[in-house]
């Protein structure tokens, strides 16, 4: 019979200890977390960046990764589209009773490969463990700290017309995929998520422009979520050329079966750009030499004052792209 974890690898005994000293460690340790304190004591200076994030994606293995990358990837693309360098990483889990020890060892395999990636340290966290049927095999909670070092804090840079909406690949891939294999539709290789860590594109990208004026990576809502919150809290209108919309031949088919839109379908390795005119040229550059934006598209414009984002369409009319009105894809992420 297959080895699982049980309520008692939570309880702070001796089955704990074992969990944490004969697997978290043996994967994720460090000099900091070695110590196994009730917190983790590091110094810093300067501007710190600081996320929290939570992930409980179904199914836990998808095609082109699984929840272990997703929860270190989505931490460090929060960080990293805010300019900070991410340094630290806390990591909490919740399992349900039954989880193979199989299945947890390769998601910490994953945590790990990703961290050193990444370059970051998991310095602290934390394992509760449910009774069966009240969890879905495990949810990770983590949280990110980064450093901003001078002239990459790009907030404060005001947002005008003319300014450049860019995306540095295709869009709508992660959340088409996980729908897909969540329905059990059999697919072909070229099917998966766009899963991938921004942080080695969105730094070095925000040391050779200054006219940098917003990221965000397009998580859940999509494009068009983050298009809509720009519009809204700058309160600018943003028009949007569908010819020129990076959407493998894959996700557009996905979308017509699924009737979901590739714009609002989340994204989990791209990142959205707004930038003054007069630097599109040495930013897209950067992007088609760098291995995630050889796809970079710049897909619209700041056309004004408003609160609105627009859709130019091959036909030449324009309709609204509104708000996400509900869930489309849930637990995506």
């Amino acid at each position: 019979m297959e080895d699982i974890i049980l309520l008692s690898h939570g309880s702070g005994g001796e089955s704990t200890r074992k969990l944490i000293e004969e697997e978290i460690l043996k994967y994720f340790g460090n000099e900091l977390l070695n110590e196994l304190y009730d917190s983790s004591i590091f110094e810093a200076s300067g501007k710190l960046a600081f996320t929290t994030d939570s992930f409980v994606i179904s199914p836990l293995f998808f095609n082109g990764g699984d929840i272990g990358k997703l929860s270190i990837y989505g931490t460090v693309n929060d960080l990293s589209v805010m300019g900070a360098k991410p340094l630290y990483l806390s990591v909490g889990f919740i399992i349900e009773e039954g989880l193979t020890f199989n299945e947890f060892r390769q998601i910490l395999q994953s945590m790990k490969s990703a961290s050193k990636e990444c370059m970051v340290k998991i310095i602290t966290g934390d394992t509760k463990v449910v009774e069966k049927g009240k969890g879905d095999k495990i949810f990770i909670n983590t949280t990110g700290i980064g450093i901003i070092e001078e002239g990459m804090d790009w907030r404060g840079r005001k947002i005008e017309e003319g300014d450049v909406v860019i995306i540095n690949g295709g869009i709508g891939e992660h959340g088409l995929c996980i729908m897909l294999q969540r329905l059990g539709i059999k697919t072909d290789a070229e099917v998966k998520s766009d899963l991938a860590p921004l942080n080695s594109l969105t730094l070095p990208l925000l040391k050779i422009s200054n006219n940098i004026k917003f990221m965000r990576d397009p998580t859940r809502g999509g494009v068009a979520g983050v298009l809509n919150e720009i519009a809204q809290k700058h309160n600018v209108e943003i028009e949007v050329e569908e010819e020129n919309l990076p959407i493998k031949p894959w996700v557009k088919s996905a979308s017509e079966i699924l009737g979901i839109d590739p714009l609002y379908s989340a994204n989990e390795g791209k990142v959205v750009i707004i930038a003054s005119e007069k630097d599109q040229d040495k930013i897209m550059n950067f992007l088609k030499n760098h291995p995630q934006g050889k796809e970079a598209r710049i897909i619209g414009k700041i056309k004004g004052k408003g609160s609105r984002v627009y859709l130019k369409t091959r036909l030449g009319t324009r309709r609204i792209l509104d708000p996400l009105k509900r869930d489309l894809l849930p637990r995506i992420c």
